[in-house]
């Protein structure tokens, strides 16, 4: 039977804060340069929106089925089934990455920036834990 480690909840609750925040932070840039900027230069509508959700869901589940992933190896003995598992989930989760960033690019439904930017989200939420954690001495 598969436990979910509290450590594997912990880490996605936060990554899904951090993407939740830039996302809504993306969201307001999306809609103060279409009202700054002249001649809709910069769409604000659903596009943005459902862009921002599908690709907020993306990148959290990203790195929930990385997190999953990481439990699992732990706990295998064989370190060469431990690498080939890894390689695999690692393969499959980018293949999902660029089935969601083509979708992005030729459904009209979603912005193709807004789409793509939340995909980036989770890594610069790490770093910037990372910094603010080494600033706090720990």
């Amino acid at each position: 039977m598969f436990k979910l480690q509290d450590a594997v909840k912990k880490e996605t609750r936060n990554i899904a804060i951090g993407t939740g925040i830039g996302v809504a932070v993306m969201i307001l840039v999306f809609f103060v340069l279409h009202m700054v900027i002249p001649d809709d230069w910069v769409p604000f509508d659903y596009t943005v929106v459902l862009g921002g959700i599908v690709g907020f869901i993306v990148a959290v589940g990203n790195f929930f089925w990385m997190a999953i992933t990481v439990q699992k190896v732990a706990s295998i003995e064989d370190e060469q089934k431990a690498r080939q598992t890894m390689g695999v989930s690692f393969r499959y989760r980018t293949l999902l990455q660029l089935l969601w960033v083509i979708l992005a690019i030729v459904v009209p439904v979603f912005n193709l920036v807004a789409g793509i930017v939340p995909l980036f989200i989770p890594s610069l939420t790490i770093k910037l834990r990372g910094i603010m954690s080494a600033g706090k001495g720990g």
